[in-house]
């Protein structure tokens, strides 16, 4: 079984998780979760302020908002 078919089974929307940041990016961040990686969607506002932006290599909480099983895909928000 996949990581993306094992994460799915456990997890859903609006599942809060521990994340660690791969990469911030200009539009938001990769965030691997539970050997899944899903778009943290917050960048808008890190060009202007780039403290909000988390560090690459941090575990941070995030929330799922969306699932998209069809092209495994992850989108989560900053938790809280």
């Amino acid at each position: 079984m996949s990581a993306w078919n094992d994460f799915a089974g456990q997890h859903g929307v609006g599942d809060v998780l521990n994340g660690r940041v791969v990469k911030v990016l200009p539009f938001g961040a990769l965030v691997e979760v539970e050997g899944v990686n899903g778009l943290l969607r917050d960048g808008a506002v890190w060009p202007a302020r780039p403290q909000l932006a988390p560090a690459e290599g941090s575990t941070i909480p995030v929330r799922i908002e969306s699932m998209d099983a069809d092209n495994q895909r992850v989108s989560l928000v900053p938790a809280g």
